[in-house]
């Protein structure tokens, strides 16, 4: 099973969700990427998911135009922007869904506020693919 995981800058939410995904089964084949790949990840995203038991330092934030070629059997949008800008993968695409959830990397307000943003994403990041992986991988 391949799936994508798109969010815009693929620093963050993307890589929680596929961080996540891969941890829930490792025969999963699970990317991201951005639609305007920011290069490197959110570090407080990588902090949060550690908390969680779950290690992305070792993740790369790439642009979609790696994986444009390839056939999917999911390619799942985390943001507004990436589902608006995603790119068509005709005949590629077995699965195309959108569960989008809000960036913490935008949060402003006092550094216990901004946590607290971080954290809040995570846990709904994972509520959401848990579900997910349920309901549509698991024992596929």
């Amino acid at each position: 099973m391949k799936i994508l995981i798109l969010c815009t800058g693929n620093s963050c939410r993307s890589q929680m969700a596929h961080g996540f995904l891969q941890s829930f089964d490792k025969n999963l084949l699970v990317c991201s990427a951005g639609t305007q790949a920011s290069g490197s990840l959110n570090t407080k995203a990588v902090q949060v998911m550690k908390e969680a038991g779950v290690d992305i330092s070792h993740h790369t934030s790439d642009s979609i135009d790696k994986y444009l070629n390839d056939e999917w059997d999911y390619v799942i949008t985390v943001c507004g922007g990436a589902n608006e800008a995603c790119p068509a993968f005709f005949g590629k695409v077995r699965h195309r869904l959108h569960i989008g959830f809000d960036d913490p990397s935008h949060a402003q307000g006092t550094p216990e506020f901004i946590d607290s943003e971080f954290y809040r994403v995570r846990d709904e990041i994972e509520t959401s693919f848990r579900n997910f992986y349920n309901d549509n991988l698991k024992n596929s």
